[in-house]
């Protein structure tokens, strides 16, 4: 992946690498080994994601100190029932005093309750010089482009990224200073193509590009049971021959039926 022509960079620990069913040792152990494997130009940006400000605060300094060039800091799943703006920013601090890299926020999708950020708590978040860029996941065409006018307008230096699979032509075509998305995990040539193709006004290639990414994102991503996007990745990397076990952990469910649909859709892609 990292040697694909325009991928700058890889997300490890994100949701999809199943950072929330990891230790503290094993997360710390995915940094070293991609470290030691990638390309020394290629930007590793790693998820954090903790329900403790204290031990996110922790597996940010392995983190940084197991190489990694940005931190991803993921909301705890706890605000999706509740939260307020002085338990983002103290989350973040907590993470930045304990480190010196830049920061990734992560704004999550519009479904995921109340977990995803206010205008307000965005605009107190990009107040800090160290946020360097937002892995914007609203998984909403109009929640995006809100999001990223609101954020270029007051912090232009701030990277947005898209992050849905299922509409990136579309984040594209608002505007988006590349992707961070799981799907690049399994046809990274096809994702890269697209951001290309869409910023050399490429139109006939994109939506050709398109017509190839989103069967297999609807397979993965949009199937229900929505909640088996992580095995179905897995499953996805073990039928092309990248991985040789594809198993997951609980509570995360992978399920038989959908090898067929996945095998289909890779076909279609590929």
């Amino acid at each position: 992946m990292a040697k694909t022509p325009g991928v700058e960079g890889l997300l490890i620990n994100g949701h999809a690498g199943e950072n929330f069913v990891l230790t503290r040792e094993e997360l710390r152990r995915v940094v070293a080994v991609v470290r030691s494997v990638v390309p020394a130009d290629c930007w590793i940006t790693a998820g954090v994601n903790a329900e403790s400000s204290l031990e996110a605060a922790r597996l940010a300094a392995d983190a940084e100190a197991g190489g990694a060039d940005a931190l991803l800091v993921f909301p705890p799943n706890s605000w999706g029932l509740q939260h307020d703006a002085e338990m983002v920013l103290l989350h973040h601090r907590q993470v930045m005093d304990a480190t010196t890299l830049p920061i990734m926020l992560y704004q999550a999708p519009v479904g995921a309750g109340r977990m995803a950020y206010t205008l307000a708590e965005i605009e107190k978040l990009i107040a800090f010089d160290r946020v360097a860029a937002i892995k914007e996941g609203s998984w909403e065409v109009a929640a995006y482009e809100q999001n990223y006018r609101f954020v270029k307008q007051r912090r232009p230096d701030i990277a947005v990224l898209g992050s849905g699979d299922e509409h990136l032509l579309t984040c594209y075509v608002i505007g988006s200073d590349g992707a961070q998305v799981s799907l690049a995990a399994v046809v990274p040539e096809l994702i890269a193509s697209l951001h290309q193709a869409v910023s050399s006004g490429d139109w006939p290639r994109a939506r050709k590009l398109h017509e190839k990414i989103y069967p297999l994102s609807v397979a993965i991503y949009r199937a229900q049971p929505g909640n088996r996007a992580t095995a179905r990745l897995k499953m996805c990397l073990k039928i092309l021959g990248r991985l040789d076990c594809d198993a997951v952990r609980p509570p995360i469910v992978a399920a038989a039926e959908d090898y067929p649909v996945l095998e289909r859709a890779l076909k279609a892609a590929l």
